[in-house]
């Protein structure tokens, strides 16, 4: 068995391992690229492999960074089966369509630039209804049902417990007289998220590919953050203020809807607790994101999936994803009159990272008031704008214009769907045959270095922590289990080349942004001697620079 590592690896987005085992070459994951520009413009790259020849994927969830450019591999000519679990392929049904707006859309405000430069006008990634074809290749399975995917390859997904529908997958291969399994975790999720079972414990495997996302850090338990949700919206809604919680469509959100419900439980005999919750139930909630609406009627389709006690809940008629003041909007109409409301309000809006989405118009309303709180329940990558906000900045740009970060900045980490350091522990501890060797990926460096580390001291097992377009054999030998046969060398024009046009077109808009500031402050009439010279000195520094990229 081989694998090659062409995504995650010491970052946390684009999740895609292409494995060749029994004769057979597959797919685990083909996810998108996001965060970071250079990261995003990965995804219009070609794959490092002919996906005429890939004979099946395996896909452990829905999220995009592990199901995102499914749409792209179809196009190119995969036509072979994609094993997900029933929930996944529900689930994607919405989110690859979805998707492919968002593309189609970021593709119509980039080709208007690109107009405007003189320049040909180049084709989205994919479309909506590109990625709605792509769905015909979807194969639907349940939980703990072993696939023969031929004599050799059998396959198994088991509940990850980080969305609806995530799985930790078991593949054994058998070549000859020697059979091999691997086990990729997927996404592992947090053990104490409202609505899901907790990840399913693997007794064994000979090697495990498993996410470090949170590697370095430890979660707030559950009801910390339950109290600190109420304490920080109580605090808002008393200012006359509106709550902005940037949110997974999928996931996030109907947790949130979740704990919102269920808060009341917790402390029936504190009077200040009644008036706050008091507060918050009188006060519209609002999820403002139509996948998200479409995502929390798969939810409600998918209920034997949840655990024990909300299944019962449900059954008794209590549905907890439902309340008095909860409202959907489904329309940009009704969206845009969120902003135009002076009555406060919480607003849960995709995307999670405010990349894309209408969180970025609730944001340009919001972000700038101080009575408001913008509240992030979910991890943010660096280079993306929820990042920058989470991280400081003073001012953000959102739709070109500079938009001060005057708002309460509030970020509750233990909502995050991903185990963290004591969890991905346990999920090593728990196996009864311990893996030969482990890979970490889908985590920033330091999470990874962190948690091989601890996993090495504590267990002595060995870890490593691939680079991207490393292939390794997994030997089987007790002394050599794996052995690191090829690394593609990504071509020039996959990063650099890449970089450097994206960073033209940036340079172009900033430098129309600062014709307009200098413009302003040359109009300005208590500008004194000494601003005027040190603008022009820097203007006459850039000047210099500009000449020295042109002659060089």
């Amino acid at each position: 068995m081989k694998i090659t590592f062409l995504g995650a690896t010491k970052t946390v987005t684009g999740s895609n391992y292409l494995v060749e085992a029994a004769g057979k070459k597959f797919l685990v994951d083909c996810g998108m690229w996001q965060g970071k520009a250079e990261q995003e413009m990965e995804n219009e790259q070609d794959f490092e492999f002919n996906p005429e020849s890939i004979d099946f994927m395996l896909l452990t969830h829905a999220h995009i960074d592990h199901s995102g450019r499914i749409p792209k591999l179809y196009n190119e000519g995969f036509r072979n089966k994609i094993y997900a679990h029933k929930a996944t392929c529900d689930l994607c049904a919405l989110m690859l369509p979805d998707s492919g707006h968002i593309q189609e859309q970021e593709n119509k405000w980039k080709n208007k630039k690109r107009i405007r430069a003189g320049l040909p006008e180049i084709p989205p990634l994919y479309t909506a209804e590109e990625a709605a074809r792509s769905l015909e290749i979807f194969y639907p399975v349940q939980y703990d049902e072993i696939i023969e995917i031929d004599e050799n390859i059998h396959v198994r997904f088991n509940d990850a417990g980080h969305m609806l529908g995530s799985s930790i997958i078991e593949v054994w291969a058998k070549e000859g007289e020697k059979e091999t399994k691997a086990v990729f975790t997927g996404d592992l999720g947090n053990n104490d998220i409202p609505l899901l079972d907790s990840p399913t414990m693997i007794e064994d495997t000979d090697y495990l590919i498993m996410e470090s996302t949170y590697g370095s850090r430890l979660h707030m338990r559950n009801d910390d953050k339950a109290s600190m949700f109420l304490d920080i919206v109580a605090e808002t809604l008393d200012n006359e203020g509106t709550v902005v919680i940037p949110s997974f469509a999928v996931g996030r959100t109907q947790e949130i809807l979740y704990e919102i419900n269920k808060l009341k439980e917790n402390h029936l005999d504190d009077e200040e607790f009644k008036r706050k919750y008091k507060k918050l139930m009188s006060t519209p909630v609002y999820v403002d994101s139509p996948l998200a609406i479409s995502a929390t009627e798969v939810f409600k389709e998918n209920t034997n999936l949840f655990e024990e006690e909300i299944k019962n809940e449900i059954l008794s008629g209590n549905n907890p994803l439902e309340f008095p003041g909860l409202k959907f909007t489904m329309t940009t109409d009704e969206s845009r009159a969120l902003n135009e409301s002076n009555e406060p309000a919480i607003i849960i809006s995709a995307s999670g990272m405010c990349e894309v989405g209408r969180i970025k118009h609730h944001l340009k309303h919001n972000i700038w008031n101080p009575k408001n709180t913008i509240l992030f329940v979910g991890y943010q990558a660096p280079g993306t704008l929820g990042y920058n906000i989470i991280n400081g900045a003073k001012t953000v740009k959102i739709f070109g214009e500079e938009v001060a970060v005057n708002a309460r900045i509030e970020y509750i980490e233990g909502y995050s769907g991903h185990a963290d350091q004591e969890w991905l522990m346990n999920f090593i501890y728990s196996f009864i045959k311990k893996p030969k060797h482990i890979f970490l990926v889908h985590g920033e460096e330091e999470s990874e270095n962190v948690l091989k580390e601890k996993i090495e001291t504590e267990t002595g097992l060995n870890v490593t922590m691939p680079e991207f377009g490393e292939t390794y054999e997994l030997t089987g030998e007790e002394e050599q289990a794996v052995t690191r046969t090829a690394k593609i060398e990504r071509k020039i024009n996959h990063t650099v080349r890449s970089e450097i046009m994206h960073r033209l077109e940036k340079i172009k808009d900033e430098i129309k942004d600062m014709d307009v500031s200098v413009k302003e402050d040359m109009n300005n009439a208590t500008l004194t001697d000494r601003d005027i010279f040190r603008i022009n000195e820097k203007i006459k520094d850039l000047e210099k620079q500009i000449l020295n990229v042109i002659e060089g």
